[in-house]
């Protein structure tokens, strides 16, 4: 078996994950996989089907398996159905016997993250040994945090060795978009490429060039990116919720689009901000509010 072609398999699978492509990455063949990539692609494949709501499905097939990545997806399977403190202990123990393993450190980050233990995530990520997925998620991270510049310096360092790859040009894109300036262009040039090829043009990747054309003030062009991106995904909550956004920079009704984002992910961090701010509303109101008296 020729090993480059193994490794330019599993790099199709990959891509096409990060793409969005979840549907293409289940039916990709993988019989000329190489043995020490089989496992890297099955994991793919159960990541894909988690996202496309198969997490029930995925967590009873794996029932019993006891590798290391197969254990990590059980665990991100069960966080998925809801059995967040179940799946949280799952991987503590499994990060505690395989932290140097990649899907591991990965999966291990993403929950640990959603747990709000981000230091902890990003302290786990930070064990990789080229991984690139590790140092997408250590820059989501960082942004989330309002650490730009951390940020930035995880991208620069991973250009020096990953310069040409798809998701360290991601990862400059994001922040990029947090930077301003020059960046925005910078950014929409690169999500415009991705959504602009057939292969590539999917709604996360609409959804990119969309943000960076609000962003550039281009409020028209982002109506349309978004309504290919949803087009393709009617329930993609990042496309719901940058439509919501821009409904309110356009002066237009978004109760369409916030009723299918509360049916579609009722945490989405948007939704739970908007109910902070109207909390601290009603409370700020409420001191003003005329004092009737008998």
């Amino acid at each position: 078996m020729d090993p480059f072609s193994s490794e330019g398999e599993l790099l199709s699978i990959h891509n096409a994950f990060h793409q969005g492509q979840l549907t293409t990455v289940i039916e990709h063949n993988s019989s000329a996989l190489a043995p020490e990539n089989v496992i890297k692609a099955q994991v793919y494949k159960y990541r894909a089907r988690i996202a496309l709501g198969e997490a029930e499905e995925v967590s009873a097939e794996l029932e019993g398996e006891d590798s290391p990545e197969l254990a990590a997806v059980k665990a991100l399977a069960a966080y998925t159905t809801g059995n967040t403190s179940i799946a949280a202990a799952d991987i503590a123990k499994v990060i505690s016997s395989s932290s140097k393993n990649g899907t591991v450190q990965v999966i291990g980050g993403i929950i640990l993250h959603l747990e709000g233990k981000s230091d902890d995530a990003v302290a786990l990520l930070s064990e990789h040994q080229g991984n690139l997925e590790a140092v997408s998620l250590i820059v989501q991270i960082r942004l989330c945090q309002n650490r730009t510049d951390l940020a930035l310096k995880e991208v620069q360092a991973a250009k020096r060795w990953a310069q040409d790859s798809l998701l360290v040009n991601l990862a400059e894109s994001w922040v990029g978009l947090r930077v301003g300036g020059e960046k925005y262009q910078q950014a929409y040039y690169v999500f415009e490429e991705l959504a602009q090829a057939p292969s590539t043009s999917t709604a996360p990747t609409l959804v990119g060039q969309a943000v960076a054309e609000i962003h550039l003030g281009r409020l028209e062009e982002a109506e349309v990116a978004l309504q290919q991106a949803l087009a393709k995904d009617p329930k993609h909550a990042q496309a719901l919720a940058n439509a919501i956004v821009l409904s309110v920079l356009a002066g237009k009704d978004n109760s369409d689009q916030l009723s299918l984002l509360r049916n579609t992910m009722p945490d989405h961090p948007l939704l739970t901000d908007l109910e902070q701010k109207s909390e601290l509303f009603d409370r700020a109101a409420a001191k003003y509010a005329a004092k009737i008296t008998a």
